[in-house]
């Protein structure tokens, strides 16, 4: 998850309410658009926000900071050809804003062109030393390159600036735990879910944490609250599915990997640990069934499962 700046903040707040309620037909002036399609963006309505901006544009086409706010309402799409062209364009008229070249990163991380999304958060924070949003995307750049040293500095940067922003905790968790550091992992996690009890990110990433030690009730605990803030997530139910089979219950490990494979078909993992759970249960066909799908799928099963379900079941496939 990349940050963005807060999206009204260079026009004028004060008439946002009162284009909620007049018709935009009253609305002649690119401002006048402009905060119209604040206020359509602010309660969701990207869409209008779109047409609100392009005509302010075609009223005022020198106006960068129309083509910024475009921008983000097009990233916030997952567009990010257009985001990329109006953030070009709004540098282009003032190549003097942060902003515009922070959320720019957003892009290029959002496009795994991670390098240029480096060059952007510095030219940021060359322009806003103090911008907590360009270290944490630049951190996040940083750890998706596996460069954890320098995510964790960037991420511990941004902390020092907001130190309220629970992804930036999240996140340093994650790269502490793929260091082996679990103490400052745990601890990450912990201030993170402290701060906001609604994230789903920290619970799963908590709940795979949990996982690794064997601490398998723990485990399940966190995946339970991720599974009922997203609840259309395949891998959690797996891994849910995991520490139940880990803790001796495979039929409720079952009924997970079921729903896994419910929302993703094509989840080779889930279809490979559901085999192992019905060999457990002596339900040999099944498991061979999932065996045969998680190999079709790509996945390599494991040699010596698949002997001792050779053995087990009397049957070579």
């Amino acid at each position: 998850m990349t940050h963005q700046c807060s999206f009204i903040r260079r026009s004028c707040l004060g008439l946002i309410a009162l284009f909620l309620v007049i018709s935009n037909c009253y609305a002649q002036t690119a401002e006048d658009y402009g905060n119209n399609g604040i206020a359509s963006f602010s309660h969701g309505n990207l869409d209008q926000a779109i047409v609100d901006f392009n005509k302010a544009i075609e009223l005022n086409p020198n106006l960068a900071d129309l083509y910024y706010d475009r921008g983000l309402v097009y990233n916030s799409q997952g567009n990010y050809t257009r985001a990329m062209a109006d953030f070009n364009k709004a540098i282009e008229l003032n190549p003097n804003d942060a902003d515009t070249y922070m959320n720019r990163g957003n892009v290029y991380n959002s496009q795994g062109n991670y390098s240029q999304a480096i060059l952007d958060c510095n030219k940021a924070l060359e322009i806003n030393p103090n911008s907590a949003s360009a270290y944490y995307n630049r951190g996040l750049a940083y750890d998706r390159q596996e460069i954890y040293s320098q995510a964790i500095a960037d991420y511990t940067k941004a902390l020092g600036l907001n130190p309220n922003d629970a992804m930036a905790y999240n996140n340093r968790g994650r790269v502490y735990f793929n260091q082996k550091s679990f103490t400052q992992a745990i601890a990450d996690y912990s201030k993170a879910i402290e701060i906001n009890p609604n994230l789903f990110d920290v619970f799963y990433n908590r709940g795979l944490f949990y996982n690794s030690q064997l601490e398998y009730e723990l485990a399940i605990t966190d995946f339970n609250k991720a599974i009922e803030i997203k609840s259309n997530f395949a891998n959690a139910y797996s891994d849910r599915g995991f520490a139940y089979h880990s803790q001796g219950n495979d039929k409720q490990a079952i009924v997970d990997f079921d729903k896994a494979i419910e929302i993703n078909p094509k989840f080779a993992m889930a279809y490979n640990n559901r085999a192992v759970a019905y060999s457990k249960l002596n339900e040999h066909d099944k498991a061979w069934n999932d065996v045969h799908k998680a190999q079709e799928l790509g996945f390599i099963v494991d040699s010596s499962f698949l002997e001792d379900l050779k053995k087990a079941s009397g049957r070579e496939k």
